[in-house]
């Protein structure tokens, strides 16, 4: 065997582990789980979400009707909701516990009912 051929068959064996690397981390990367969530007069769809500690989740926010809100204030986050369009919310709990979410864009007369709860195992 020369010395090109031992480089050759060096370089792509490295080449192979370098990809079988890549592929053990992509496999071994828990993917994350999208919740829908639809935003319709005066009511969240689901109003409950349990998560667990740490997991992130994909909140999918959809609105049938009119342009909403979602605020989760223990975890500093918020987002627009607006007919037509999907709002994605990515959200990992650091804390266990139930804390409450809301609309916090006026959307009618039963706007003050409209929240829900999160839970975190």
């Amino acid at each position: 065997m020369n010395i090109d051929t031992k480089r050759r068959t060096l370089v792509n064996a490295a080449g192979a582990l370098a990809l079988s690397s890549v592929a053990v981390l992509a496999l071994s990367k828990p993917k994350e789980r999208i919740i829908k969530i639809i935003a319709k007069k005066f009511e969240y769809v689901p109003s409950e979400i349990r998560v667990k500690q740490g997991e992130t989740v994909m909140l999918q926010f959809t609105a049938p009707e009119v342009p909403m809100g979602f605020s989760l204030p223990d975890f500093a986050v918020r987002a627009d909701i607006m007919p037509g369009k999907v709002t994605t919310l990515r959200l990992t709990p650091d804390k266990t516990g139930s804390f409450a979410f809301l609309c916090d864009v006026f959307c009618g007369t039963g706007h003050e009912d409209m929240n829900g709860m999160l839970i975190v195992s």
